[in-house]
């Protein structure tokens, strides 16, 4: 009987050039991260079921992978309910294990707290091209800052560790939730519309003003006038200069706080800075929604040209650590597509590496002081026996990524290091 040995659905192997790639990624990008203050924190792939299903995670509540109990017997009695035999699941994100990690650990941290995260989540998606039932994400989070420097702070830090890993000409699209629902009372809309009306607006990109009409009116019942008004109120906010943005908010949605007005202008003024000194551009997009329930102020997105869906997103969520706590935090956080970003990748990262090989009869104690001496000066050493003809293995060992090899064929010669091809 052959032996299936392929990963289970929606899981990949990876092999050392595409782990070499994404360790690299990893390394530049937490390089970045720490400049600007940001230490890195790991939580258990396990949480409670409970909490795992508290409401916090929107939609992806209904991909958890479920953990049965222990000691469990074989068979269940009749009439036994899934969720009695459930009390663990692994973590669909890395925001909700960070909300407790900070609720278990407040009184030792700094406050404000700077973390940033990388670790693999799962979810039981229905596999597909792009989609994994295991994948790893990549968080950066500021906890007990109210102020917008946090969020101009985690744009800047996450577009600098795009730049750092060759992800170049980004765009950082920028909206508020308080905007939004500003916006939805502005128009007659009553609150419990609202959910709706902000999933139709999330479409526009999509299906176009008469795709996200007909979903608004048509299947969703909402008034068109209002529909008709916050069109022309949101095409009116489209394409704002940085010293626009605040005045045209306030004329445009007379009820929005000035706070709001306020934290939005800072915001793309600083990003307008930015932009005079990398390429990073920033637009105010007033239909940008993003799915996540617990967002209560800014949110952004960056995108780049050469992927069809954002490299980066995140939000304030300043009620979130709350329901843990017993008292409102504010918190604000910026997840990287890390997977997106690693197929952005087109180069290998440089490495040299030295081949030590040695013939049959050259002691191995010889050859492993040799490579012992090229690693001191910390070079990445391979000792590797010589076997067939030297040419054939030669490529091979191009073809393997060393780029240097010392063919040692006398124990008491001093053999020099030969380039093998160009240094990847």
């Amino acid at each position: 009987m052959k032996i299936d040995n392929s990963p289970p659905r929606g899981t990949r192997d990876l092999l050392p050039d595409s782990v070499a790639t994404r360790d690299h990624v990893l390394a530049k990008i937490g390089e970045v991260y720490r400049r600007f203050g940001y230490h890195r924190i790991e939580t258990p792939a396990l949480e409670d079921i409970r909490r795992l299903q508290g409401g916090e995670g929107g939609e992806n509540e209904k991909l958890i992978f479920q953990v049965l109990k222990r000691g469990l017997d074989d068979e269940t009695a009749a009439g036994t309910r899934t969720r009695d035999l459930v009390d663990l699941g692994l973590r669909f994100d890395l925001t909700v294990p960070l909300v407790r990690f900070y609720a278990h650990h407040h009184a030792a941290l700094p406050t404000p707290f700077r973390a940033f995260q990388f670790a693999p989540v799962w979810r039981a998606e229905r596999p597909q091209k792009g989609r994994y039932r295991q994948f790893h994400q990549c968080d950066i989070d500021l906890i007990g800052d109210a102020s917008v420097l946090a969020e101009v702070e985690l744009i800047e830090a996450t577009t600098e560790a795009l730049d750092a890993v060759g992800i170049t000409d980004t765009t950082v699209r920028l909206s508020d939730r308080r905007f939004l629902s500003a916006l939805a009372a502005h128009v007659g809309l009553e609150e419990p519309a609202w959910p709706g009306f902000f999933i139709g607006l999330d479409k526009l990109d999509k299906i176009g003003w008469d795709g996200v009409r007909a979903e608004l009116v048509d299947k969703r019942g909402l008034p068109a006038a209002a529909v008709d008004q916050s069109r022309t109120i949101i095409e009116g906010l489209i394409g704002l200069d940085a010293d626009k943005v605040a005045d045209r908010l306030a004329d445009a949605v007379p009820a929005l706080p000035e706070a709001v007005v306020a934290d939005m202008a800072t915001t793309v003024e600083c990003l307008a800075e930015l932009g005079r000194t990398r390429a990073v551009g920033w637009e105010f997009d007033p239909t940008l929604v993003r799915g996540m329930g617990y967002y209560t102020g800014q949110i952004f997105e960056i995108s780049h040209p050469k992927s069809s869906s954002s490299v980066a997103g995140g939000g304030r969520y300043d009620k979130l650590v709350g329901r843990s706590l017993g008292k409102d935090i504010p918190a604000c956080g910026f997840s990287l597509g890390f997977e997106r970003i690693v197929d952005l990748i087109t180069e290998a990262p440089a490495r040299s590496a030295l081949a030590v090989l040695f013939e049959p009869d050259v002691p191995i104690s010889h050859a492993l002081e040799r490579a012992r001496q090229s690693r001191a000066e910390g070079r990445e050493t391979t000792v590797v026996r010589r076997s067939g003809k030297l040419p054939a293995q030669l490529t091979r060992l191009e073809g393997q990524g060393f780029t240097g090899v010392v063919h040692l064929r006398d124990a008491a010669a001093v053999e020099a290091e030969r380039p093998l091809g160009g240094v990847r």
